[in-house]
């Protein structure tokens, strides 16, 4: 049986696993960005994969204090068609 990693979503501090969360990364250089691939390289924040999650996130700013960076509007609407699409 192989195991299934899991991570704890910002925005309702519930553990899920993680390919159902949403992953925003802050990379080296300080760009912030929707990370698809769940694989690239800086560091990562985890929001749960529902509009709920989301609107928590941005009205608390959890991105912002966990990715120590002020995160644009347009990764929330990103965040929010990836939702619409899944």
């Amino acid at each position: 049986m192989k195991k299934i990693p899991m991570r704890k979503c910002l925005a309702t501090n519930e553990l899920c696993p993680k390919m159902d969360l949403l992953r925003v990364v802050k990379d080296p250089s300080g760009k912030v960005f929707f990370d698809r691939s769940t694989r690239a390289n800086g560091r990562g924040a985890y929001i749960k994969a529902s509009l709920e999650a989301i609107e928590i996130a941005e009205k608390k700013k959890v991105l912002d204090r966990a990715l120590e960076t002020e995160v644009p509007i347009s990764i929330y609407d990103e965040l929010r068609r990836e939702v619409n699409a899944r």
